[in-house]
């Protein structure tokens, strides 16, 4: 469709002049790894803690990117105006991986800590079931992208970690010490509660298992993808609203009435993703009912039809736009669309969502997007353009997405 092939070649561009080159550039060729914050000015902190989400999200994005190199969706020629190759990325996919096989387990207890010095000494030593998810999503990948079979132990031994001291009977815990003793989840917790249990842990446990199954087709991963499954519609899922719970007490009472339009469209797609790699027949029906939900809902409730705001709280909007969540409402409503391609609506929400990302995300100094825009579109000063959490996994993965959808799915 020319619709879609004029999208993916113009988030083919961003990828390849704006995003790849900005994130090329932060290899800390001493010390290894990446740097881990630029603030908003662009001054560079190389000697800056580095989080180990971001260490394993850089791992994912260059891995994906050389998988996409592999399948012939980006060539060499493709990058070569840009001063780059193959080989760069595949060196960048490296460094990152390196560093957080060397330097962000802990070789004493197991696991990835939070985050380390920038010369790789432990620095916040907790130990997040979310963060070891990320992890396994980046070995994964990086397994898929080189073969390298020790990355792949990596994934399963976090695997494991998490199956035997991040969870109980009734599903995945949040936050330990470094020795895996319960402590408090600050992290994961946000608009003054406390969560025992939350679902944006659910879905990125649910991701990187997802990540490990599609690498090695563990029966163990799928097994607990079903489970998975089973915790998302038995406490997450809001059928009397087509929307996800949020933050949760052990025995999954709801804790808010928050509405996290990001989270939902991220969720809509991944989701499905998540249910094409198992092929489960008895799940997949039920999964593609409710993430059209989420859709539609977040469509109809949140989108103003050219952006997405973050989150409400007790219905009150909150209108910044997050530069996460501007990548994933792409991702979410073109994959609404290619799954129902005669609701246009939403290839048009797409296009218009990726408008507004031209216009206003993209930071032109650097490269990278702003962190987050005023609902007119103007950026929020003083916001970092990377720290632990601001990484190219969003956006980057938007771009490889539609790259990889707009060959593979459409016709």
């Amino acid at each position: 469709m020319d619709r879609i092939n004029e999208l993916s070649n113009d988030i083919k561009k961003e990828l390849l002049s704006h995003i790849t080159p900005f994130w090329l550039s932060l290899q800390d060729r001493e010390n290894g790894g990446f740097i881990g914050v630029v603030k908003y000015d662009l001054t560079k902190e190389p000697e800056a803690e580095r989080g180990v989400i971001l260490m394993s999200r850089i791992t994912w994005f260059f891995s994906s990117f050389y998988i996409a190199v592999k399948d012939g969706l980006i060539t060499d020629d493709d990058m070569a105006p840009y001063d780059y190759s193959s080989e760069d990325i595949k060196a960048a996919a490296k460094c990152a991986y390196s560093f957080v096989k060397d330097k962000c387990i802990d070789k004493e207890f197991g696991g990835v800590f939070w985050s380390v010095t920038y010369d790789g000494k432990p620095a916040d030593s907790t130990k997040h079931t979310y963060n070891q998810a990320f992890a396994i999503y980046a070995m994964s990948e990086y397994y898929r992208a080189f073969g390298d079979e020790e990355a792949l132990k990596i994934a399963k031994e976090l695997f494991h970690i998490i199956e035997e001291r991040m969870r109980d009977e009734g599903g995945y815990l949040e936050a330990f010490t470094r020795d895996f003793h319960p402590a408090s989840n600050e992290k994961l917790s946000e608009n003054g509660v406390m969560a025992t249990r939350t679902m944006n842990t659910l879905l990125h446990v649910m991701e990187g298992y997802s990540g490990l199954y599609r690498a090695s087709k563990d029966k163990e991963a799928g097994e607990r993808l079903r489970e998975i499954y089973g915790i998302f519609k038995s406490h997450m899922y809001d059928e009397e609203r087509d929307r996800q719970l949020v933050f949760f007490d052990h025995d999954y009472n709801s804790l808010i009435d928050l509405y996290s339009y990001g989270h939902d469209i991220e969720t809509s797609w991944l989701m499905d993703m998540s249910a094409d790699i198992l092929g489960d027949s008895e799940w997949t029906p039920y999964i593609r009912r409710v993430t059209h939900e989420m859709a539609e809902e977040v469509y109809n409730e949140a989108f103003d039809g050219t952006s997405l705001p973050s989150e409400a709280e007790n219905g009150v909007v909150r209108e910044i736009r997050v530069w996460w969540v501007q990548a994933e409402t792409v991702n979410g409503f073109l994959n609404a669309y290619l799954r129902a391609p005669e609701k246009e609506k939403f290839l048009t929400a797409a296009e218009k969502q990726w408008g507004y990302i031209k216009e206003n995300q993209i930071d032109e100094r650097s490269g990278e997007w702003f962190a987050d825009t005023n609902k007119d579109g103007s950026p929020v000063e003083g916001g970092d353009l990377v720290n632990g959490w601001k990484c190219p996994y969003h956006n980057g993965r938007m771009c490889l997405l539609v790259l990889r959808w707009a060959k593979e799915r459409v016709s």
